[in-house]
């Protein structure tokens, strides 16, 4: 168990995790005795299918004041917001590169929810597959609305202002360099830290997140199991007038309950929210020549149905020492047949000189070519090599096997910068060979 902010933690990813926030609240020996000690009712939520083999298999037991069935009949969010959600197919996509300046924070009281500002995605949530990639902006705080997602898991990064995710299983304290998940169905609160808070988040609608395979590197390396903690049982037992908001099916939907749903008070399995700390990750890097693929730097992958390739993996550019000799240090110009998304939390990025901005967004889709602008070229290909420290910078790319298609919102707003394929129009032909 750890201990951080005030408030402990459970070390691990994946692990079969067993918390009281009373005693006698967990069961001996069984998962559903005829009558709890304690008065409480037994509830397992279960990600995954019952038969999915152990090692992938996710399911954890509540032992809740109320079950989950108490509350009103679901009816359609009244207000309209940004959020979208697969099919994406509100217009068009481009073959362009794209990138967004950061999402403007609101003016009038906004909470989480209503906050959330989808940016693009690919796939279904009804097929369990592909993702949505939102941008949220809030200056309020969540207080009797709950929130759950029946799509998909949500992967939080906070770039602005940390957040206080107050779940079933527990609270989670994410700041600015941190992230969070919180699995399909998990109803929580979002209570801002700051005044403000801005972030990303990453929608997955098919497998859950998972540690990548190491491969060659061996055992130790990227990012470490322990480092990932998982909140301890706390509950709230509470009655009034509370609401719950769910994405089912892309929409949004709210019912009335008379109580805080938040009322759990033990829990054991391996299907529960985690944080992480993206300053513990392990970077491994190139010490002789040649800039890695982005793959290197992988916290965290869905996979697909075709082996070897993620419905979305989860990737990072941290500090670290950039040491390749005789050798192009920014990423190179290329074209993928995946797809990448990338944000920045903090700093400054490498491979872009300018106009890549805190909060903000690039996406490079299929085949799209991309890679530095012309003043980075140029720098690049100039400099002295000696061993170099990127420092004070945390970028991240969503990288997805189909392609990214954008909103409406994120191809029509101002936010969207127009001019940003001028960034390699500085480019000038270098050869100095003959012709044929």
């Amino acid at each position: 168990m750890a201990e951080e902010m005030g408030r402990a933690y459970q070390s691990g990813f994946g692990n079969e995790f067993a918390t009281e926030a009373a005693p006698g609240g967990l069961p001996v020996g069984q998962n559903s005795p005829q009558r709890h000690k304690l008065g409480l009712y037994a509830e397992q939520v279960s990600g995954s299918a019952f038969t999915t083999p152990r090692g992938q298999n996710r399911r954890s037991w509540m032992y809740r004041i109320r079950p989950s069935v108490v509350h009103e009949p679901y009816q359609p969010f009244a207000k309209q917001t940004l959020l979208r959600s697969g099919p994406f197919d509100e217009v068009p996509t481009p073959p362009n590169q794209m990138r967004w300046n950061p999402l403007p924070l609101p003016m009038e009281p906004t909470d989480f929810v209503e906050g959330i500002t989808t940016v693009g995605g690919n796939g279904d949530p009804a097929t369990q597959d592909g993702v949505g990639i939102h941008i949220y902006a809030a200056n309020a705080s969540m207080s009797t609305r709950i929130f759950y997602n029946a799509d998909g898991e949500m992967l939080i990064l906070p770039q602005q202002g940390g957040l206080r995710l107050a779940t079933e299983c527990g609270v989670l304290e994410v700041k600015p360099g941190m992230l969070a998940v919180v699995p399909r169905g998990i109803k929580f609160r979002v209570e801002l830290l700051e005044a403000e808070a801005r972030g990303y988040i990453c929608e997955n609608y098919g497998q859950p997140f998972r540690l990548p395979e190491l491969g060659p590197i061996g055992a130790n390396g990227l990012a470490n199991s322990r480092d990932f903690l998982t909140p301890v049982a706390a509950f709230e037992d509470e009655e009034g007038e509370f609401e719950v908001v769910s994405k089912f099916l892309g929409r949004l939907w709210t019912s009335r309950y008379n109580h805080s749903p938040l009322d759990v008070v033990a829990w054991h399995g391996n299907y529960a929210p985690y944080m992480y700390d993206m300053a513990r990750f392990n970077v491994i890097n190139t010490v002789s020549f040649d800039h890695p693929d982005p793959s290197i730097f992988t916290v965290l992958t869905a996979p697909s149905v075709v082996s070897g390739t993620a419905n979305v993996d989860f990737a990072i550019f941290p500090p670290r020492w950039l040491v390749a000799e005789n050798t192009f240090r920014p990423p190179w110009f290329h074209r993928n047949m995946m797809n990448e998304f990338m944000g920045l939390i903090y700093g400054e990025y490498d491979a872009k000189a300018e106009g890549f901005l805190p909060g903000g967004a690039s996406l490079h889709n299929c085949m799209s070519g991309h890679g530095p602008d012309a003043e980075t070229f140029e720098r690049a290909t100039a400099a002295e090599l000696q061993p170099r420290k990127v420092s004070d910078t945390l970028a991240f790319m969503f990288e997805t096997r189909m392609v990214v298609r954008p909103t409406r919102y994120a191809m029509e707003s101002k936010i969207l910068q127009h001019e940003y394929y001028e960034c390699w129009q500085g480019l000038k032909r270098k050869y100095t060979g003959g012709n044929l």
